[in-house]
């Protein structure tokens, strides 16, 4: 039994956790990107060259009205940069199934992509975009230098179109803690974003999402670099919080790497953890129990620290 599941069987006598529903599929077209984040848990570059091919598109296409999913998620690396995005995308949206894209904000400065962001508006596509701090320093130190002015510049032409403004556009942002620390308040913070980006820059959005950093990918790296890999473990067990288990991410999502192999989570995609069921692959998806037992790790203690975390933010109040 690892660390997380103590902690769970401490709390609530159970010794395995299992998922309850499929609100979300999330979609990870490959790890293909223009930036190469310190913090990032996929590893995404300019150079990964692994992309989802048509074939597991179209088992997905298949599966996902049967799968009896609200919303899909398409994440990456940069998944516009997948040469079948926009295809995926109308043909997800023509299923009237909710879509929002995980962006890195900086991708729709590109030339050539200067018809991106009308084309997600036109589809009334939601958008989710990292912005790790709304101080440039911060950002570049985790980002590489230049992209928070590029990131300001493109939440500018997304509130153009509306993006931020209006409910059919919805833009949420994407908070991580610098190092290794929890992140704070999300209520709190995401007013002192309002304040500073409308004051600074008269820029807009819709919410602010705070983050946990997983201890896996590059940012394991790191703390195994500065010797801080067991303070974190430390600190992240000290703030478990029980009332988060019943609203972690992977009890209601579904993610699909490239390759159309199913995980319950992002993280443990990046890590190579499939599900606990016989067959984890795409052709699967409609037919995965949604109250499946899900794989664990000491990773999960990130996802239940202090307010908790999941791609969408806080899990409690």
């Amino acid at each position: 039994m690892n660390d997380f599941l103590r902690h769970v069987a401490r709390f609530t006598g159970a010794t395995q956790l299992h998922g309850h529903s499929l609100e979300t599929v999330q979609i990870n077209l490959g790890p293909r990107c223009t930036l190469e984040c310190h913090h990032c848990h996929i590893g995404a570059s300019p150079r990964r060259e692994e992309s989802m091919s048509p074939a597991v598109i179209d088992h997905l296409l298949t599966q996902l009205p049967q799968s009896r999913c609200r919303t899909v998620e398409l994440t990456g690396g940069a998944p516009e940069l997948h040469p079948g995005f926009r295809e995926l995308v109308q043909k997800v949206r023509a299923m009237n199934l909710n879509l929002r894209v995980r962006t890195n904000l900086t991708i729709h400065l590109d030339p050539e992509m200067s018809t991106l962001a009308p084309f997600l508006r036109d589809h009334q596509v939601a958008l989710t975009g990292s912005l790790p701090c709304y101080l440039e320093e911060n950002v570049d130190r985790q980002r590489g230098d230049g992209t928070f002015q590029g990131a300001i510049e493109a939440i500018r032409r997304l509130n153009a179109l509306g993006y931020g403004h209006d409910d059919r556009w919805p833009l949420e942002l994407v908070y991580n803690p610098g190092g290794a620390t929890l992140p704070p308040d999300q209520t709190r913070l995401e007013q002192t974003y309002r304040t500073q980006l409308r004051e600074r820059f008269g820029i807009a959005f819709t919410r602010l999402a705070t983050i946990t950093n997983m201890p896996i990918g590059r940012f394991r790296a790191d703390l195994r670099r500065r010797g801080e890999e067991q303070s974190y473990h430390t600190l992240l067990q000290r703030a478990f919080n029980p009332q988060t288990l019943e609203h972690l991410m992977c009890r209601h999502q579904i993610s699909v790497r490239w390759d159309g192999q199913l995980f319950d989570c992002d993280f443990n995609l990046a890590l190579g953890l499939p599900m606990n069921t016989p067959h984890p692959q795409v052709e699967s998806l409609a037919a995965t129990s949604t109250t499946r037992p899900i794989a664990t790790g000491n990773h999960c203690l990130a996802c239940t620290a202090g307010a908790g975390s999941s791609c969408s933010g806080a899990l409690v109040a």
